[in-house]
């Protein structure tokens, strides 16, 4: 499975951007679908998660202000990001879960100005 995030760039605080990763088979097989992100000198964090059944997980400092769906493309997940804040700038990966392997995608990283 081959996971690439894209939609990273700048941004002012308060604004917002939709990330996008694009697998390179069907999300419905990997289950479940998870955004992370690291900022910098940072362990890496959970930021969201979806299943394939729809169900959704958030972490505590996102809750309420991100999103994330699968697209109607059938390899699609978004992550919509709203409200930014400086502590929002990091570089976010995705990553899906199957068979028992944790894929990675490269990140793309989300710059928020304050």
């Amino acid at each position: 499975v081959q996971l690439q995030a894209s939609g990273g760039g700048l941004v002012q605080a308060g604004g917002s951007l939709r990330l996008s990763c694009a697998a390179s088979e069907s999300i419905f097989t990997i289950n479940p679908m998870r955004w992370y992100r690291q900022a910098p000198g940072k362990q890496r964090e959970f930021v969201a998660s979806v299943s394939s059944g729809g169900r959704t997980n958030y972490a505590d400092s996102v809750q309420g202000r991100f999103t994330i769906s699968r697209g109607n493309v059938r390899n699609t997940v978004y992550l919509q990001m709203n409200s930014l804040t400086s502590e929002d700038t990091a570089v976010y990966y995705c990553n899906g879960f199957r068979d028992g392997t944790n894929y990675w995608g490269k990140g793309t990283l989300v710059t928020v100005s304050s």
